[in-house]
């Protein structure tokens, strides 16, 4: 044995030495927590930098400019009855009374020479809409409000082309512009017009394609994870298939979007930039998520409960399905809407499988032509007009809500249903 360990003297906690080995602890204990303080702060004013540039021009979003324009639409409409357009035949009647052409007249002489481009594309069919919600409107005279064109808006919300804003101050000083809410922000599809661009489609394809990935990962996934953890014998294949799991959980997103393109469209032929092959790829990508947190949930239940449930005469399917699993739900859930809320942010491999597509509608059924609300939000980041600037971030504030509340469910569910032992 060494003489270091033989040796009784005592340490000499008050020597200089010791001291100074004392002081340098301290001090690097010190600058630890310092950078770590540091490190914080950082983050913090990053994410707050982030949040306060977003919130500035996606609040703008949800607003639009509208215009406020004089209608005579019993002389527009040469003396056209409600009862025309109210009855079976409205569509019929509406279609021959030229909205369009209405609309333009109308905003002509009350604007003259500043009228040319003071509307958005879709103001007609605001009007029509109006028109059918009140078919009264047709026998008297009534003052719309239309929503203007993208530069106008941009122009009139913020700094824009000179032009729009000196045709916005002009129109300020009659008092003929205001701002509202955008209700069709929220149940609009794309356009090519900012101002007329809304996100239901794409929510509602997003919607429907987490509806079937998670009715393909989540079943599964757990039956994998109880397999794997309560059945399967501990060999070289068993070792293979966890490995794999895990490395499939860490490999890129777009590999599934390349997978999902070379078996879903091509060998199976399914339909292009649907929700049903957007699940199905998306499912591919979750599923290893989901086997690996519940696992993790069900081997954190205690073995005694194993035994208990064997010790009274239940089987061992009867132990799995109604005491382990049970217990272990709170952590696959949480697991699964973690790994949910990663899919529904995802965008590589929604492009591989073609939901990139122009929609001007919301899809019916899982095998229409949809995309997917990140894939909007990058179909929107690429345009050139500054009036989908506000539109795209707008859009990601949407996202980033149905992503909190993802996670607030989760964590709901994991306090609402934790056993501690």
């Amino acid at each position: 044995m060494s003489e270091a360990i033989m040796d009784p003297t005592p340490t000499d906690w008050n020597g200089k030495i010791m001291q100074k080995r004392i002081a340098r602890r301290y001090a690097a204990e010190r600058r630890f927590k310092v950078m770590g303080f540091l490190a914080v702060t950082l983050s913090t004013l990053f994410l707050a930098f982030l949040l306060f540039t977003m919130l500035g021009q996606g609040l703008r979003g949800f607003q639009r400019t509208e215009i406020a324009v004089d209608f005579d639409f019993p002389a527009l409409t040469s003396g056209t009855t409600a009862a025309a357009i109210s009855g079976p035949n409205a569509d019929a009647a509406l279609n021959s009374m030229d909205i369009p052409g209405i609309v333009e007249l109308a905003i002509s002489q009350q604007y003259g020479e500043i009228s040319e481009g003071l509307l958005t594309s879709g103001a007609a069919g605001n009007v029509r809409q109006m028109l059918m919600d009140n078919p009264g409107l047709v026998t008297s005279q009534q003052q719309l409000w239309l929503p203007v064109d993208s530069r106008l808006d941009v122009a009139f919300k913020r700094d824009g082309e000179r032009a729009a804003e000196q045709t916005v101050a002009a129109l300020a000083q009659k008092d003929a512009l205001r701002t509202g809410f955008n209700w069709t922000f929220l149940t609009g599809a794309d356009a090519t017009d900012p101002s007329a661009v809304g996100i239901w489609a794409a929510f509602k394809g997003s919607l429907m394609t987490m509806a079937i990935t998670l009715m393909l990962a989540f079943p599964v996934g757990v039956l994998a994870a109880l397999y794997l953890e309560e059945y399967a014998t501990k060999n070289k294949l068993t070792d293979m298939i966890e490995v794999s799991i895990n490395n499939l959980a860490a490999v890129p997103s777009i590999i599934f979007g390349l997978l999902g393109l070379a078996v879903f469209l091509t060998v199976f032929g399914m339909p292009r930039s649907s929700a049903l092959v957007g699940g199905l790829t998306l499912a591919l990508m979750t599923m290893p998520v989901i086997v690996i947190a519940g696992r993790n949930a069900v081997k954190s239940v205690p073995p005694s409960i194993r035994e208990a449930a064997l010790g009274i005469g239940a089987s061992p399917v009867q132990v799995v399905f109604h005491h382990v699993l049970p217990l272990a739900l709170p952590g696959i859930l949480t697991g699964t809407i973690i790994g949910m809320a990663r899919a529904l942010g995802e965008t590589a491999p929604l492009l591989m499988i073609g939901m990139r597509a122009f929609i001007p509608a919301a899809p019916e059924g899982f095998t229409d032509a949809t995309t997917a609300l990140p894939v909007q939000i990058y179909l929107w980041s690429d345009e050139v007009n500054q009036g989908f600037i506000e539109k795209t971030s707008a859009a990601i504030i949407v996202l980033l809500i149905f992503l909190l509340g993802m996670n607030a469910l989760a964590i709901y569910l994991r306090n609402r249903f934790e056993t501690r032992w």
